[in-house]
């Protein structure tokens, strides 16, 4: 049986298998599930940006109720449970995570631009978290801020968290920059120690009876992971001392072996463990191990990234050469 055995962040794993942030993540429960089954890491669920300032803001409407009283009417002032309130629950369930839990505990900060929020990062890093995942997740729908404008408040807030935490930073990117590949490397230089590639936009829908717009999730499907396995391979070269993460379309341990081979020290997980329930990081392990074994591996360090931009056999199946190559493959009855 191969050794497993990888690096992510400058965390020692004990497999490359990461469960990312989801419901499954969300509770004590369920990630005693996952780790049962074999995880190497999880990624608790995000804390919002959104929610820090939200409750922030009915923190100071509270208070400012009776203002103008008078000292007796104190007695007036809301009754207010601190305790509940969103960066707390994240705050206990890292706590509470590391403290039943023998892997790795990552927090997720998601939040697209400097501001008081940041701070939560390092309480999160108080409260016991080994890294920090910072998940740059929006949707720049203002026509009037160019690229440039969205991307440097991006980097701000990357450099931002890294002012406020001590341990490694990894920032969860989508894939729909103009220059992709330029702004993961401008983010490695604003402080981030790891990249995961990528995030998953949710589109929204629209009900045609009540002419509601309708939030719509869908799992990822297998096939979504070509488009990770394309930017690790061609950002591998050039980010030889950065942590890679491949996320979006993990689903069985053949997809893992895919993600290591272009470069990736980690595969990350939700969708396929949300269908088929924690036990399956026991299956997408086997099937690694199996795969490593049927090709003589000794260990993942053996493929990481032999198939990257500079080591696969054709390197122009990255690039455009392989766009041509498929249209031209498609034959029409």
């Amino acid at each position: 049986m191969a050794n497993l055995r990888t690096a992510y962040l400058g965390l020692e794993l004990r497999s490359p298998i990461v469960a990312s942030a989801g419901p499954l993540t969300g509770t004590i429960a369920t990630l005693h599930e996952l780790e049962q089954a074999g995880v190497a890491a999880v990624v608790l669920p995000s804390l919002f940006e959104e929610e820090v300032v939200s409750e922030s803001m009915q923190l100071h409407d509270a208070l400012e109720q009776g203002a103008d009283w008078t000292a007796e009417a104190s007695t007036f002032f809301p009754d207010m449970d601190f305790s509940d309130l969103g960066p707390e629950r994240h705050l206990r369930l890292v706590e509470q995570a590391k403290a039943s839990m023998d892997i790795p505990v990552i927090a997720s900060v998601n939040a697209v631009s400097p501001g008081v929020w940041a701070r939560y990062a390092a309480l999160m890093v108080d409260a016991g978290a080994d890294a920090i995942e910072l998940n740059v997740y929006a949707v720049p729908g203002d026509p009037t801020h160019d690229a440039a404008t969205v991307e440097a408040r991006y980097l701000e807030a990357i450099r931002e968290v890294r002012a406020q935490v001590r341990v490694p930073l990894a920032v969860k990117l989508s894939p729909y920059f103009s220059s992709a590949g330029h702004f993961a490397i401008q983010a490695v230089g604003a402080g981030a120690d790891g990249l995961v590639l990528f995030n998953r936009f949710y589109q929204p829908d629209l009900d045609l009876e009540t002419l509601d717009v309708l939030p719509e999730v869908e799992l990822s499907e297998p096939w979504e992971l070509r488009l990770p396995l394309r930017w690790i391979a061609l950002l591998r070269p050039h980010l030889r001392d950065t942590s890679l993460a491949a996320t979006s379309g993990v689903h069985r341990g053949t997809d893992v072996a895919k993600a290591l081979l272009v470069g990736a020290d980690v595969a990350m997980m939700t969708s396929a463990l949300l269908r088929n329930g924690p036990s399956h990081a026991a299956e997408v392990e086997t099937e690694l191990n199996a795969w490593l074994d049927e090709h003589e591996y000794d260990s993942v360090s053996q493929i990481r990234g032999s198939m990257s931009l500079t080591s696969a056999p054709d390197p122009e199946a990255f690039g455009r050469a392989n766009y041509i190559r498929v249209l031209s493959s498609v034959h029409l009855d």
